[in-house]
């Protein structure tokens, strides 16, 4: 895809993670967690955190030929919240759900759409599996929120999460604003 900003051109792009990616993708997420603080807790193996159990698959963005963002998206397991709290609500088994999660933006790359692109690529992917895209975020990360309820997904709950014995986390789950057919 390309973009005009400013006058000047500019090249985007959202495409398929690949394994090579893997060392920007850290580099990017550690200038991430010390601009914004994610994510909470620096994960000892960060390129291992981005590559979770139960993911699915995972695109990244480039803008100008740089990697810029990241974003996963995985089954849904047993203890996931937000899942959780939308198949309890509509009645369906976690099974029909589908995890977005690891989205993170370069903080010199934001402003361009970028999150919503990656967004977008994700709930895509998740429809086309016939799946319901589920997510949540620290309350505190309220640029996050702002970007998920902008592009309309529906806040489900606020909850408290216990990531450890001395760590509780007040936690924001949403949905993606509808169902997919076939998903109900």
């Amino acid at each position: 895809m390309k973009s005009e900003k400013g006058g000047g051109s500019r090249r985007d792009a959202v495409r398929p993670r690949r394994e090579g990616d893997l060392d920007a993708c850290v580099r990017v997420l550690a200038a991430v967690h010390e601009s914004d603080g994610y994510p909470v807790n620096w994960p000892d193996r960060p390129g291992e955190w981005l590559c979770r159990p139960a993911l699915l698959t995972a695109w990244v963005a480039e803008l100008d030929g740089r990697l810029v963002g990241h974003i996963g998206l995985s089954r849904s397991e047993p203890d996931d919240l937000a899942a959780g709290l939308w198949c309890a609500r509509e009645g369906v088994s976690g099974e029909v759900t589908a995890v977005v999660s690891r989205l993170f933006v370069a903080p010199e790359a934001r402003g361009h759409g970028i999150g919503a692109l990656l967004m977008a690529r994700a709930v895509q992917e998740a429809e086309r599996r016939g799946l319901h895209s589920v997510l949540d975020v620290v309350a505190t990360d309220t640029a996050a929120a702002a970007l998920y309820e902008r592009l309309g997904w529906e806040l489900l709950a606020t909850v408290e999460q216990e990531w450890s014995s001395d760590q509780t986390v007040s936690v924001r789950c949403y949905a993606a604003g509808r169902a997919p057919s076939g998903a109900r």
